[in-house]
């Protein structure tokens, strides 16, 4: 028994050592891409069991060969604006892996967008992608452009430019980009012109998020957002809780907070707070979510307008302090790291039940470890929001036969997909010695499927 423990013991050292070497690696070819380096050391800290468990993976290079993209591409985007005037942008696309399948991922339009964001986020798809049970690879994109403000015309000459460089790069069996934060049906629709215009014929599988009429799916525009609530949905089950009667807030206004909110209310929720990047309102009597689809789907105003319509409710003009407000539930939906240490402190203070994160890795690391140190379920990202890439796979499926599936059918799918990933989730961190940690349950489930079709498909 002494030597068994001490060969497992060994091989966990081994393991360890593994993950530390290539993570300093990572962090050599890579300097100061903080975003990046958060990423992969949340995945390779809960690899460390299933790499003493089967270290062929070690011999195979595989953390190497995962956390180095296939092709990182970096391009200029000139266009003129409304007053005539030449402005410059820069482009990116990360075609991370695709092991499983042609690259899948967003596109994000943000002042914020560098290649360190761009390489986080397409790091986190390999591994999201993967968990849907869907045969898409990781990617992912975008630019440094600001839409906001921007007139119509101004955003096609963007988005024609943009696409003029990236269509060399993508194609329905290659590379199927969709849209992110600052990209929605306008922005794609643009680009799909742009593409069809280059390439001619109607390749409509090379982009998703694409309009009902130019073979968009029905359901994806709410598919993130219900996604990360039928995930919480399940890990509540688990706990034999509920939405029912529960209060919500939801940071962020955009689709993902908006349908997040709507399945939340529908399955018996009271919204309470939802914030824009300039502040936050809260209503003690529930969020009118006719009014905040209203303000930012159709008049483009700031959620501050809220309180004009509703006046028993507060607005905030810090939108960190979201997390103030006391909740059972909390679905940060926003941007990266917008939920930090001291915002955890407080949520659990209030007593806060559990986390869904509806947006890409918006808890640090350090909020995270506190939630699960203090027991608060917690569902991470590239799990609870794998509901959009999920339904963009479906609608990929639904170009490839040429047909057009009813809105209750993606979301019954997408509620089975869903379902499917907490089980695998669970299952994971149950069988590598962290029963109920969906972080490292997620990671480990995503992981296994794309490793193992790595070492099957040689040293590519």
């Amino acid at each position: 028994m002494e030597t068994l423990e001490r060969t497992t013991f060994t091989q966990t050292e081994k393991a360890q050592n593994y993950v530390n070497d290539v993570f300093e690696t990572v962090k050599r070819r890579n300097p100061n891409e903080s975003e990046l380096h958060q990423a992969v050391k949340e995945v390779f800290d809960s690899l460390v069991p299933v790499l003493a468990k089967k270290p062929h993976y070690i011999k195979q290079g595989i953390l190497e060969r995962i956390a180095e993209p296939e092709r990182m591409i970096s391009f200029r985007v000139p266009w003129v604006d409304d007053q005539g005037q030449v402005q410059v942008n820069r482009g990116f696309r990360v075609q991370y892996n695709s092991a499983i399948g042609p690259y899948k991922g967003g596109l994000r339009f943000h002042p914020s967008v560098n290649a360190s964001i761009i390489k986080f986020l397409g790091f986190e798809q390999i591994f999201k992608n993967s968990l849907t049970g869907q045969p898409i690879g990781g990617g992912k994109g975008g630019s440094d452009f600001d839409p906001k403000e921007k007139s119509d015309i101004e955003i096609m000459r963007f988005t024609q430019s943009f696409m003029s460089e990236l269509s060399k790069y993508i194609g329905a069996d290659t590379d199927i980009p969709a849209g992110d934060i600052g990209v929605g049906a306008r922005e794609i629709g643009y680009m799909f012109g742009q593409y069809k215009k280059i390439r001619g014929g109607h390749e409509a599988g090379v982009l998703t998020g694409k309009s009902i009429n130019s073979g968009g799916s029905l359901a994806r525009k709410e598919a993130t957002g219900y996604g990360t609530v039928y995930f919480v949905e399940e890990m509540l089950k688990g706990q034999g809780s509920s939405f029912t009667s529960s209060k919500v807030t939801v940071s962020g206004s955009g689709n993902v907070s908006i349908y997040a909110m709507e399945k939340a209310i529908e399955l018996g929720a009271k919204v309470v707070a939802c914030s824009d990047s300039s502040g936050y309102v809260y209503d003690k009597n529930g969020i009118d979510l006719s009014t905040v689809k209203r303000l930012k789907e159709v008049e483009n105003k700031r959620i501050s307008a809220y309180v004009d319509e509703h006046p028993s409710a507060h607005y905030f003009d810090d939108c960190s302090g979201i997390w103030s407000v006391p909740c059972d539930i909390a679905l940060p939906c926003a941007t990266q790291n917008e939920l930090d240490e001291l915002a955890a402190k407080i949520l659990i203070a209030n007593g806060v039940k559990a986390i869904g994160e509806g947006a890409n890795m918006p808890t640090t690391e350090e909020a995270v470890d506190l939630f699960l140190k203090n027991k608060v379920l917690f569902a991470p990202g590239k799990a609870a929001n794998a509901g959009g890439v999920a339904v963009s796979a479906l609608e990929m499926a639904q170009n490839s036969a040429r047909l057009a599936w009813t809105f209750e059918e993606v979301e019954n799918k997408l509620k089975e997909i869903m379902k499917d990933i907490y089980s695998e989730s669970i299952k994971a961190a149950e069988e590598y010695g962290a029963p109920g940690n969906l972080v490292v349950g997620a990671n480990i489930a995503g992981f296994v499927k794309v490793a193992d079709s790595m070492i099957m498909q040689g040293i590519i």
